[in-house]
Protein backbone atom coordinates (compact mmCIF):
# COMPACT_ATOMS: atom_id res chain seq x y z
CA UNK A 1 0.00 0.00 0.00
CA UNK A 2 2.81 2.35 0.87
CA UNK A 3 4.28 1.83 -2.50
CA UNK A 4 0.86 2.66 -4.48
CA UNK A 5 0.89 5.91 -2.44
CA UNK A 6 4.48 6.41 -3.13
CA UNK A 7 3.87 5.58 -6.94
CA UNK A 8 0.55 8.25 -7.22
CA UNK A 9 2.63 11.11 -5.36
CA UNK A 10 5.46 10.61 -8.03
CA UNK A 11 3.04 10.58 -10.70
CA UNK A 12 1.56 13.96 -8.92
CA UNK A 13 4.69 15.60 -9.06
CA UNK A 14 5.38 15.00 -12.80
CA UNK A 15 2.31 15.92 -13.81
CA UNK A 16 2.01 19.14 -11.48
CA UNK A 17 5.90 19.73 -13.47
CA UNK A 18 4.47 20.13 -17.11
CA UNK A 19 2.15 23.14 -17.37
CA UNK A 20 0.58 21.74 -20.34
CA UNK A 21 -0.15 17.99 -21.08
CA UNK A 22 1.47 18.92 -24.45
CA UNK A 23 5.07 19.85 -22.69
CA UNK A 24 4.95 16.02 -20.83
CA UNK A 25 4.52 14.28 -24.08
CA UNK A 26 8.09 12.59 -25.85
CA UNK A 27 7.20 14.91 -28.87
CA UNK A 28 7.03 18.11 -28.63
CA UNK A 29 5.50 20.09 -31.36
CA UNK A 30 7.38 23.23 -31.77
CA UNK A 31 6.02 23.82 -35.13
CA UNK A 32 2.97 25.04 -33.63
CA UNK A 33 5.07 28.26 -32.56
CA UNK A 34 6.62 28.99 -35.73
CA UNK A 35 5.17 31.95 -37.93
CA UNK A 36 6.21 34.90 -40.35
CA UNK A 37 5.59 38.48 -40.83
CA UNK A 38 5.81 39.97 -44.24
CA UNK A 39 6.70 43.49 -44.29
CA UNK A 40 4.89 46.53 -45.72
CA UNK A 41 6.05 47.62 -49.13
CA UNK A 42 8.07 45.98 -51.71
CA UNK A 43 9.94 43.67 -52.45
CA UNK A 44 8.08 40.73 -50.80
CA UNK A 45 10.36 40.89 -47.73
CA UNK A 46 9.65 38.56 -44.68
CA UNK A 47 10.69 37.58 -40.77
CA UNK A 48 10.37 34.48 -39.35
CA UNK A 49 8.88 34.59 -35.86
CA UNK A 50 9.49 31.66 -33.33
CA UNK A 51 8.85 34.28 -30.32
CA UNK A 52 6.82 31.28 -28.25
CA UNK A 53 10.10 28.90 -28.28
CA UNK A 54 12.94 31.04 -28.80
CA UNK A 55 14.34 30.58 -25.14
CA UNK A 56 13.70 26.76 -25.55
CA UNK A 57 15.86 25.77 -28.80
CA UNK A 58 19.55 25.96 -29.54
CA UNK A 59 18.77 27.30 -32.93
CA UNK A 60 16.94 27.65 -35.60
CA UNK A 61 17.58 27.63 -39.70
CA UNK A 62 14.99 29.21 -42.03
CA UNK A 63 14.85 28.34 -45.46
CA UNK A 64 12.04 30.38 -47.57
CA UNK A 65 10.66 30.31 -51.21
CA UNK A 66 8.41 32.54 -53.47
CA UNK A 67 6.20 31.25 -56.70
CA UNK A 68 4.88 32.59 -58.60
CA UNK A 69 3.56 31.40 -62.03
CA UNK A 70 6.36 31.42 -63.58
CA UNK A 71 9.52 30.30 -61.20
CA UNK A 72 10.15 29.69 -57.70
CA UNK A 73 12.88 31.92 -55.48
CA UNK A 74 15.61 32.32 -53.02
CA UNK A 75 15.39 34.87 -51.19
CA UNK A 76 18.41 37.66 -50.93
CA UNK A 77 19.50 38.52 -47.50
CA UNK A 78 19.43 37.26 -44.38
CA UNK A 79 16.54 38.57 -42.03
CA UNK A 80 15.00 40.14 -43.49
CA UNK A 81 14.44 37.45 -46.45
CA UNK A 82 13.88 39.96 -49.31
CA UNK A 83 12.34 38.92 -53.04
CA UNK A 84 13.16 41.47 -55.27
CA UNK A 85 11.36 39.41 -58.27
CA UNK A 86 8.05 38.41 -57.08
CA UNK A 87 5.83 41.30 -58.36
CA UNK A 88 3.01 43.25 -56.76
CA UNK A 89 0.39 41.05 -59.31
CA UNK A 90 1.71 38.02 -58.70
CA UNK A 91 -0.67 35.12 -56.64
CA UNK A 92 2.58 34.16 -54.70
CA UNK A 93 2.93 30.55 -52.95
CA UNK A 94 5.29 31.16 -50.19
CA UNK A 95 6.51 28.74 -48.01
CA UNK A 96 9.16 28.04 -45.41
CA UNK A 97 10.82 24.74 -44.26
CA UNK A 98 12.26 25.81 -40.61
CA UNK A 99 14.84 23.68 -38.75
CA UNK A 100 14.70 23.48 -35.05
CA UNK A 101 17.38 22.56 -32.83
CA UNK A 102 17.18 21.39 -29.84
CA UNK A 103 19.51 19.85 -27.73
CA UNK A 104 18.13 16.56 -27.91
CA UNK A 105 16.78 16.54 -31.32
CA UNK A 106 16.31 18.27 -34.95
CA UNK A 107 12.73 18.73 -36.09
CA UNK A 108 11.52 19.82 -39.75
CA UNK A 109 8.62 22.32 -39.64
CA UNK A 110 7.32 22.87 -43.28
CA UNK A 111 4.42 25.90 -44.29
CA UNK A 112 2.91 27.34 -47.55
CA UNK A 113 0.21 29.73 -47.78
CA UNK A 114 -1.08 31.69 -50.88
CA UNK A 115 -0.23 35.34 -50.26
CA UNK A 116 -1.54 38.61 -52.64
CA UNK A 117 -0.32 42.03 -52.62
CA UNK A 118 -3.21 43.95 -50.73
CA UNK A 119 -2.82 48.13 -52.40
CA UNK A 120 -4.39 49.38 -49.13
CA UNK A 121 -2.23 48.43 -46.65
CA UNK A 122 0.89 48.01 -49.03
CA UNK A 123 1.77 44.92 -47.73
CA UNK A 124 1.32 40.57 -48.63
CA UNK A 125 -1.82 38.98 -47.19
CA UNK A 126 -3.26 36.17 -46.90
CA UNK A 127 -5.24 34.73 -50.10
CA UNK A 128 -8.74 34.57 -48.47
CA UNK A 129 -10.95 33.10 -50.95
CA UNK A 130 -14.17 34.70 -49.31
CA UNK A 131 -12.50 38.24 -50.24
CA UNK A 132 -9.73 38.42 -52.84
CA UNK A 133 -8.14 41.73 -51.52
CA UNK A 134 -5.31 41.42 -54.00
CA UNK A 135 -7.85 41.46 -57.43
CA UNK A 136 -9.01 44.13 -59.28
CA UNK A 137 -6.86 46.84 -57.83
CA UNK A 138 -7.40 50.75 -58.42
CA UNK A 139 -4.54 53.09 -59.20
CA UNK A 140 -4.41 56.43 -58.70
CA UNK A 141 -2.97 59.08 -60.33
CA UNK A 142 -3.17 62.74 -59.94
CA UNK A 143 -6.39 62.55 -57.53
CA UNK A 144 -8.12 60.26 -60.82
CA UNK A 145 -9.19 56.41 -59.77
CA UNK A 146 -9.12 53.53 -63.02
CA UNK A 147 -8.85 49.79 -62.82
CA UNK A 148 -6.28 48.12 -64.79
CA UNK A 149 -8.29 45.70 -67.70
CA UNK A 150 -6.13 42.64 -66.56
CA UNK A 151 -8.47 39.55 -66.45
CA UNK A 152 -8.48 37.63 -63.18
CA UNK A 153 -9.59 34.12 -61.96
CA UNK A 154 -11.61 33.93 -58.85
CA UNK A 155 -8.22 32.56 -57.73
CA UNK A 156 -6.22 35.70 -58.50
CA UNK A 157 -4.42 34.04 -61.02
CA UNK A 158 -4.13 36.37 -64.48
CA UNK A 159 -5.87 34.96 -67.39
CA UNK A 160 -5.22 35.89 -70.83
CA UNK A 161 -9.04 36.07 -72.23
CA UNK A 162 -12.13 35.56 -70.42
CA UNK A 163 -13.22 32.12 -69.55
CA UNK A 164 -17.11 31.51 -70.50
CA UNK A 165 -19.24 29.89 -67.88
CA UNK A 166 -17.22 31.01 -65.35
CA UNK A 167 -16.80 33.88 -63.13
CA UNK A 168 -13.86 36.15 -63.63
CA UNK A 169 -12.98 39.53 -62.44
CA UNK A 170 -11.93 42.54 -65.15
CA UNK A 171 -11.57 46.28 -64.31
CA UNK A 172 -12.70 45.79 -60.51
CA UNK A 173 -15.83 43.81 -61.40
CA UNK A 174 -17.21 40.59 -61.50
CA UNK A 175 -18.61 39.22 -65.18
CA UNK A 176 -19.75 35.57 -66.44
CA UNK A 177 -19.53 34.96 -70.06
CA UNK A 178 -22.21 32.84 -71.02
CA UNK A 179 -21.35 32.96 -74.91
Amino acid sequence: MKMKKKLIIILLAVLAACATPKECCSQNNLCDSLSYTALEGLPLTVIGNADGIINMVDSIEWWFTACNSVACYTPQGNNPYSFPLINMTDTVKFCYDAYVYTPNQMIVCTHCDSLVFDYTDSTYVLLSLGNPTGIGFVIEEDGVRWYNDIIYDMMGKELTTAPIGVMYIRGGKKYIKLK
